[in-house]
């Protein structure tokens, strides 16, 4: 195994697909409960919200060893420069859907890397395109997989994305939470 860190990461996060994408960059880590509300600055734009966040969340985490690194993310969805969080209940994911449908978008997620002595940010930004989605669709999906914790209310992994999305600019990856080829890359100057 290729050793991309000396530090212990720890996961300030409880996203299951963020989990995912680490232990599948074959990384050991252990996943920490961190508490920090997400408002953020109305004057900040969309592309600069997911760092403040991730950054943000970071902060609230005061244990740090030495021997530590904090990894913290936020991933937003942008439609024409209007963010779309996660859906509070079944009627607004079906009205992001449909706002989403026929039209490209941007994700965009921020991480923080921190240690006792170096904190690192840095974004990724994708383009996604969906097809034309159905009303049929729309609700099929919102029924069946409840996307209530993703922003913009859909998983690119699940059954939306296999049937809806045509086209991708940039980290399929960064959709899912975790721009993962960049973060090896930061990962490699923490050593």
């Amino acid at each position: 195994m290729i050793q991309l860190t000396n530090y212990k990461i720890l996961l300030g996060s409880q996203s299951p697909r963020r989990k995912e994408l680490l232990k599948k960059l074959d990384l050991q880590f252990k996943v920490i409960k961190l508490t920090a509300d997400e408002n953020y600055p109305e004057i900040l734009p969309p592309s600069e919200i997911p760092e403040y966040l991730a950054l943000k969340k970071s902060l609230v985490y005061n244990k740090l060893k030495k021997d530590e690194l904090l990894l913290t993310a936020d991933t937003i969805v942008s439609l024409k420069g209007i963010i779309l969080e996660k859906p509070k209940n079944k009627n607004q994911a079906i009205e992001m859907l449909k706002a989403l449908s026929d039209k490209k978008h941007e994700v965009i997620t921020g991480v923080s890397l921190r240690t006792k002595k170096d904190i690192l940010t840095f974004s990724d930004i994708s383009e996604v395109y969906f097809k034309k989605l159905s009303d049929k669709e729309i609700k099929y999906y919102v029924e069946h997989y409840k996307p209530f914790d993703k922003a913009g209310g859909y998983g690119v992994q699940e059954w939306i994305g296999l049937i809806g999305i045509k086209k991708i600019k940039g980290s399929f990856y960064n959709i899912m939470g975790l721009p993962t080829a960049k973060l090896v890359e930061y990962l490699k100057e923490c050593k």
